[in-house]
């Protein structure tokens, strides 16, 4: 996998985070202060990249998660398939499938020809936003 460790404490909101094996974005995220017997504790809430789910940890603001590495890429739109985009990678010449965006209003703007960004993680494609 793809990903490197960092202190839950270091996280903000908008960065990425591995939570059940599955990319998250970071929506929100409290800390406490430390009390007589323990540690600060960290709440951080974040949403699937690829399902939408909705997920949270509660763990010491020193434990370390993982952080997947985020790799952006430029493709062109070759084939548009009943739940499926054909792409060409614009640097490597790869063509390959992905799952169709589930929002609307990429959807509606996707057709042959145009160029996309789209973000790698964790071995997974997802497109992000028309060029």
């Amino acid at each position: 996998m793809s990903t490197k460790p960092v202190e839950i404490g270091d996280l903000k909101e908008g960065s990425f985070v591995v939570i059940d094996n599955v990319p998250c974005r970071v929506v929100s995220i409290e800390k406490s202060k430390t009390g007589k017997h323990g540690s600060a504790k960290a709440r951080v809430t974040a949403i699937g990249l690829f399902d939408g789910v909705k997920r949270s940890i509660v763990a010491p603001a020193d434990q370390k998660v993982e952080v997947p590495i985020v790799e952006k890429r430029s493709g062109q739109v070759l084939a548009i398939m009943k739940d499926t985009v054909q792409l060409m990678d614009l640097t490597t010449y790869e063509t390959f499938e992905i799952e169709k965006p589930k929002n609307e209003e990429l959807l509606s703007k996707l057709s042959p020809g145009i160029e996309v960004e789209y973000w790698e993680i964790l071995n997974r494609r997802h497109i992000v936003r028309i060029k």
